[in-house]
């Protein structure tokens, strides 16, 4: 096994073109460093860039880059003292963050770049024991706030229904409901914006080997079940749980793509930029974050995933060389596009997000 911690400090400008690959036409560069292990990303309505930083418990805001040298103008702790602070969304000129016991929000003032009042708690009991303890949100095409609760173990029977599973609640009133059942760890998930329907990525159980089970794409849907902890990737039964659970197998909706085994994506986005190359348009990002317990390291890139005419989803490299020869320089957690129409990329084992941008070819 191999465990991969956090690195303390960017890639320089040089080892970061030399090691880091992109489709032709695109090009890299480090838009922010000296955020230890950043982790997920939102654009304001003012174009500045939240980052949460679960570690130390704040929310930092990067200014949007006005004078053009590509860096933020300015940047400042937004809040502080959270509880593992992670996924981050407005509504209505509210700030709303996923902390890991519970949903927090606070007022929002995009033009003065600043909070206003008093935050308030709008999910307070969120199960925080255990395993994975990161918690995203998104506000859904239908006005429900979305958040996503991972297992506390690695495979077991939970003995909260809330776990491993997809929640939603009404963001005002607190009021929620489970969506979505047997989705171990799914970090990321968005609505494609051509269809309305909801993608998550799930990362997969360890010890089974190197190469079982993969990580999933799954559509989600209300009510669904998406298999964990009895069964893995297409409905193949978990060697310490499947046993006398045949009918939930059986019924579990099985992934609709699979990536490699120990890959951990923790994010998805869908590109919607007019500006980039008509193959990328509608077109979705996935950041695997990279495995820690591999006899040979995999993941650590963003890939590309294409929806097909025919029904098929196609992988394809995208952002790459984070890892070489068991050399590690970063690994990618979120994938956000901005204003500029650039693609911005969290690093939490550098501390980093970088701006990558269509330059033509």
């Amino acid at each position: 096994m191999s465990a991969v911690l956090g690195g303390t400090t960017a890639p320089d400008p040089q080892t970061l073109h030399r090691r880091l690959r992109l489709p032709e036409g695109f090009v890299i560069d480090t838009y922010a460093d000296g955020l230890p292990q950043v982790r997920l990303l939102r654009f304001t309505a003012g174009g500045d860039l939240l980052a949460s930083l679960p570690a130390s418990g704040r929310v930092v805001l990067l200014e949007w880059d006005e004078n053009g040298d590509g860096r933020p103008d300015g940047r400042s702790d937004l809040l502080i003292g959270l509880n593992k602070p992670h996924g981050l969304d407005f509504r209505d000129n509210w700030l709303y963050v996923a902390e890991t016991d519970g949903v927090a929000r606070i007022r929002y003032d995009a033009a003065a770049r600043r909070v206003r009042g008093t935050l308030e708690r709008v999910v307070k009991d969120l199960p925080a024991d255990g395993s994975h303890w990161t918690r995203t949100l998104k506000f859904g095409p239908d006005g429900w706030m979305y958040v996503s609760v991972g297992s506390s173990c690695n495979v077991c029977l939970e003995n909260d229904p809330r776990r491993a599973a997809l929640l939603r609640y009404k963001p005002d009133s607190g009021g929620g409901e489970i969506y979505a059942t047997g989705l171990r760890n799914t970090v990321g998930f968005a609505w494609r914006p051509a269809t309305q329907e909801l993608y998550g990525v799930d990362n997969g159980r360890d010890l089974l080997g190197d190469d079982f089970p993969p990580c999933e794409l799954n559509r989600i849907r209300q009510g669904g079940f998406y298999g964990w902890p009895y069964a893995n990737g297409n409905r193949v039964a978990d060697p310490d749980f499947g046993a006398g659970h045949e009918e939930e197998i059986n019924e579990s909706i099985p992934p609709v793509h699979a990536f490699k085994a120990h890959t951990a994506p923790l994010s998805i986005v869908f590109l919607e930029g007019r500006q980039l190359p008509k193959e990328y348009r509608g077109a979705a990002l996935v950041a695997l974050h990279g495995s820690w317990n591999r006899s040979k390291k995999q993941g650590y890139q963003v890939v590309s995933l294409h929806f097909l005419a025919d029904g098929r989803i196609e992988e394809r490299p995208f952002l790459s060389g984070f890892e070489q020869a068991e050399d590690v320089i970063g690994r990618p957690v979120d994938v956000a596009e901005g204003p500029d129409g650039a693609i911005y990329v969290s690093d939490d084992y550098a501390g980093a997000i970088y701006r990558v941008r269509y330059a033509g070819k």
